[in-house]
């Protein structure tokens, strides 16, 4: 009897910002290939669908050869960013309506008196309390009156609301209040998304918390429109592969799963760099690396250690998306899931170059995007970017763009930068374009330094991996400034993001609190959350046919010092813990 055939190729498609880009991957020869088209920011699906078709056409690939899809996105991120979530209401314990608007004392900038907190995702009308009380044992102080969760439940029909959050206090402790809550919603109005605290990020903190669980909230319904298109244009094609999409903090789950919690694949995108990084690394006999991606967009910057990237639950999204400690937070909506640690900031091969009203040569946070573009793309962008100015500098080809695909135009970069900088600078354009180059260098290089020295690591003693499509023009002097001894390029940076969504690993994460000191430590219930968790990932996994022998579990704690309020995450052994192991 003939065995059957196996399906031999992958798929990762990568949408950013400027360019979509797709790899594929025989498994059998392990041959890759790889196909770049422009971004389409009023419908990134359109964009995903040309990617996907178009590099199985060119290398003749039926859609029925294809096992699996894995996907990068930053549809979420946009979404928050430019304000365009669902139409949401929130729900939480009676007297902390006002929650969203308190939010926390943290500010970007201490002494900005011009500093405003980022607007509420839901506006003040739509946020209600509701008389009930645990205390943080879960212990019932006050029983949930339904009868006034009925009468919040009619109102919020009234209003329209597309999609619910519900955080009460102490739900991480006790989630039967907010199920209730959740079970009269749907109830009242069968239609509406809800969203529980309890499930989403089932932690301690109950701004952190209700900020997690209001961002799902609102970008459910934008996550599950486009990713329904997108499943429904791929099946009427022909593609029944297993659809999958690369999560924040670095590994991938399902469509479906993403649906249901797509606030953990908000920082989609960048994390798939630093796993192709990693993993390169790690090809190479590399384990420290600081990887450098450079897009059309943004530069992002994340530091691996032992080969492992870094990862970190302090992050948040506002008018930027950026982790980990440092100057910007309290600017943004705070999440609690993780995410893989970067630095990311406005110098991407778009950003445009302007003077100031003081004279003053600036690059960025503006970018021309996809469309127009850089003024050498030809078509009809007028202001001048970093691309431009790499391509004065003769530091790009201008007839061997996009693999040939794409001419650049050098005295439409030459005019941008005369007219938009260097007229008013009274320089010349090759040395004002120089400047351009450098300043955005000056920017990358303070963005490779929060990453390591300011979180005391050496970057002498890392290696820089750096990729996406501009990333390469400016890693020599970025390894020169930080004094780091080897730079690595890949064979194909600007679709290197697309291949770590190809080399990660199917990955669910589950946490729940349990405050206690450790001389105080029950290891009985210990050992019992972890079991449980545990069974919850196993039912997860079997559901996505995932056999146990394929399953490995990774065991974490967070852990602080008496008195502080910062948790450092602990690797736990994979086994019941014993006396011996907390000693």
């Amino acid at each position: 009897m003939e065995g059957i055939p196996t399906v031999p190729y992958r798929l990762g498609v990568d949408i950013g910002g400027t360019f979509t880009d797709a790899t594929l991957i025989n498994e059998d020869t392990g041959e890759i290939r790889i196909g770049k088209i422009s971004s389409t920011p009023d419908d990134p699906s359109m964009g995903f669908l040309e990617a996907t078709l178009r590099i199985l056409r060119e290398n003749n690939v039926s859609a029925s050869e294809v096992s699996y899809v894995v996907h990068g996105t930053t549809v979420a991120t946009n979404a928050i960013i430019e304000g365009k979530i669902a139409h949401t209401g929130f729900v939480t314990t009676d007297g902390f309506r006002d929650m969203l608007e308190i939010g926390r004392q943290i500010r970007p900038s201490l002494y900005d008196l011009q500093f405003e907190k980022p607007k509420p995702l839901v506006p003040r009308y739509l946020c209600f309390g509701v008389p009930e009380r645990l205390d943080a044992r879960g212990e019932v102080l006050i029983p949930l009156d339904e009868r006034a969760v009925r009468q919040v439940a009619e109102m919020l029909r009234e209003e329209q609301a597309v999609s619910v959050a519900v955080c009460l206090l102490h739900a991480y402790a006790n989630p039967d209040h907010e199920k209730r809550v959740g079970e009269i919603i749907q109830d009242v109005s069968p239609e509406t998304i809800i969203s529980l605290s309890s499930e989403v990020a089932p932690e301690f903190g109950e701004y952190f918390r209700a900020s997690t669980t209001v961002i799902n909230a609102g970008i459910r319904p934008v996550v599950a429109r486009y990713l329904e298109r997108i499943e429904k244009r791929l099946r009427e094609e022909g593609l029944t592969a297993e659809l999958l999409l690369m999560q924040s903090s670095g590994g991938v789950y399902t469509f479906t799963e993403a649906g249901r919690k797509p606030v953990f694949m908000v920082e989609s995108g960048p994390a798939a760099g630093v796993i192709s990084a990693a993993y390169l690394g790690k090809n190479l006999g590399y384990g420290d690396i600081i990887s450098f991606d450079m897009g059309g967009t943004t530069a992002k910057v994340s530091l691996i250690q032992d080969g492992v990237p870094k990862v970190t639950k302090d992050y948040e999204v506002g008018a930027v998306a950026k982790a980990g400690v440092g100057a910007h937070r309290g600017g943004g909506y705070p999440i609690r899931t993780p995410v893989i640690d970067l630095v990311e900031i406005g110098a991407g091969g778009g950003s445009i170059a302007w003077v100031d009203s003081g004279g003053i040569l600036r690059v960025g946070p503006q970018s021309a995007g996809a469309d127009p573009g850089p003024a050498c793309y030809g078509k009809g962008g007028t202001e001048p970017t970093i691309t431009d100015a790499n391509l004065v500098l003769g530091r790009l080809s201008p007839d061997f763009f996009l693999g040939g695909e794409m001419n650049l135009e050098v005295e439409a970069a030459c005019h941008a930068i005369q007219t938009q900088c260097a007229d008013p600078l009274e320089r010349d354009v090759v040395k004002t374009a120089y400047a351009i180059v450098e300043i955005a260098n000056a920017a990358m290089v303070n963005a490779l330094r929060l990453v390591s020295v300011q979180r005391g690591y050496d970057p002498r003693d890392f290696v820089l991996v750096a990729f996406g499509g501009a990333g390469p023009v400016h890693a020599n002097r970025l390894a020169a400034e930080t004094e780091m001894p080897t730079t690595i390029i890949p064979m194909s940076p600007g679709t290197t993001s697309a291949l770590g969504l190809l080399v990660t690993d199917l990955k669910h994460d589950y946490s729940t609190t349990m405050i206690t000191q450790v001389d105080r430590l029950d290891i009985k219930l210990v050992n019992h959350i972890y079991s449980d968790l545990e069974a919850e990932g196993r039912a997860t996994l079997e559901r996505e046919d995932i056999s146990p022998e394929e399953t490995s579990i990774l065991r974490q704690v967070d852990m602080r010092y008496g008195g502080q309020s910062y948790e450092l995450t602990i690797p736990l052994p994979n086994h019941p813990l014993s006396p011996a192991d907390i000693t």
